[in-house]
């Protein structure tokens, strides 16, 4: 049985926005303001890396209860203990994903047609990433952009919980939870802010008043 997690506020960590803070710094600040998970995802780094980044961001975020991602390298969840590992749809088959982490480890996928996402096994995955909605460039060879529409029919075709990605600002979280989300993906949002906590506390504002009003 894998443990609950909240996907309302998922910050993914990107070492090129992250220049006026560390990446543990920010992601320390940021789940102080609000964010209830961190995506550890450093393209360009080894798998060495990666494991030690992850050790230092689950020390800077230990007695908090923000869920602590791998992006890709299940390698690098595995050694550094970390709660969750997502994956894309050009990366290991889920199928394989799971037998590797287990059955206790989260395990996310990112979902951007109806074709995956009806090919979803929930006994396999546990929340899916749903975009791009928009354009971004913390991201250059994303798949073309599903759009707010987009968003909302890929989540009613999903069997389980959604969190939206790809370009979205705190102008988007209305429409974003209307769609379905569960949650809402940032990087930039954070990232490239000078207050990372600032940041967050208000996107968190934000998921709280447009919940207020459905």
């Amino acid at each position: 049985m894998r443990s609950p997690f909240d996907l309302s506020l998922y910050l993914v960590l990107d070492p090129d926005l992250c220049r006026r803070h560390s990446l543990v710094e920010t992601a320390r600040e940021a789940v102080a303001g609000g964010v209830t998970v961190v995506q550890v995802r450093h393209k360009h780094a080894s798998t060495r890396e990666r494991i030690a980044l992850a050790r230092e961001v689950k020390d800077a975020l230990r007695g908090t209860h923000a869920l602590i991602v791998m992006n890709d390298d299940i390698d690098a969840a595995i050694e550094a203990g970390v709660d969750a590992v997502h994956i894309g749809q050009r990366d290991t088959e889920p199928t394989l994903a799971r037998a590797r982490i287990g059955p206790h480890m989260i395990l996310g996928l990112s979902v951007n047609s109806d074709h995956a996402a009806r090919m979803i096994d929930p006994s396999l995955i546990d929340y899916v990433g749903v975009g791009p909605v928009f354009a971004t460039s913390t991201k250059p060879d994303h798949a073309k952009p599903i759009g707010l529409d987009g968003l909302a029919r890929i989540v009613s075709l999903c069997p389980l919980p959604a969190v939206a990605i790809g370009g979205l600002k705190a102008e988007h979280i209305e429409h974003v939870l209307a769609a379905g989300a569960q949650g809402v993906a940032v990087v930039s949002a954070i990232c490239g802010t000078d207050d990372p906590g600032a940041a967050s506390a208000e996107l968190w504002a934000c998921i709280q008043d447009a919940r207020g009003k459905r």
